[in-house]
């Protein structure tokens, strides 16, 4: 099995992933707020005793690693490390980018679609963003703090209308900023529930990250 953490920002989610079945056996996302702390292994260690398992069936553990606020991804890095140190069998362990957990499930929907980039948005606080551009031929890319940038919405807007091809944006996009961006024509903009940041989506990533070989 594969747990998978997300307690980058204020929204906390948990899954919990068989990779030899390719299937989500459990999940749950919510607004810790200032909690992850508290609630998040208890939230997992409910979802074990649901589905009837124990900490040795954990094989391989993911987390996200950032942007996102330095005591969320400091909590999330933490868990895993001390669940790691505490397992019988040491587990696989991977930090994945906390966007690619935002365009996990829209990259392939992407391509489809003739899309050219997805853009992935988190909020950074006081009204700033932190971006990173994906292609959805590239669905195992991971980027480098190099790739990521970070400004006002009114910078993501201009880098957005100067940016060529068919665009999509997902993640946390403030509202005005959204309407701003859909007076764009070639820049369409995820519906919110799409592109929650889900730990399911993050486990799914990291399974084929781990089946590639690629840690």
């Amino acid at each position: 099995m594969l747990v998978a953490l997300d307690t980058a920002t204020t929204t906390a989610s948990v899954a919990i992933y068989d990779r030899e079945r390719d299937a989500l056996l459990a999940e749950q996302t919510w607004q810790a707020r200032r909690r992850q702390t508290e609630e998040t292994l208890p939230v997992l260690q409910e979802m074990l005793a649901r589905l009837a398992l124990g900490p040795d069936h954990i094989r391989a553990l993911a987390v996200t690693t950032g942007p996102g606020s330095f005591t969320g991804v400091r909590i999330g890095v933490s868990m895993v490390k001390g669940m790691a140190l505490g397992l019988t069998a040491p587990p696989q362990v991977l930090g994945l980018p906390t966007l690619c957990a935002t365009t996990a499930p829209l990259l392939a929907l992407a391509q489809a679609a003739g899309v050219d980039a997805v853009w992935a948005v988190l909020q950074a606080g006081r009204g700033r963003l932190n971006w990173a551009v994906f292609r959805p031929d590239a669905p195992l890319w991971r980027p480098t703090p190099a790739d990521h940038h970070t400004g006002p919405g009114e910078t993501l807007l201009q880098a957005l209308a100067g940016a060529p091809g068919r665009l999509w944006v997902a993640g946390e996009v403030p509202p005005d900023l959204a309407e701003a961006i859909a007076q764009h024509s070639h820049v369409h903009v995820v519906d919110a529930a799409l592109g929650l940041r889900r730990a399911g989506n993050l486990a799914r990533l990291a399974a084929r990250f781990l089946a590639a070989g690629v840690a």
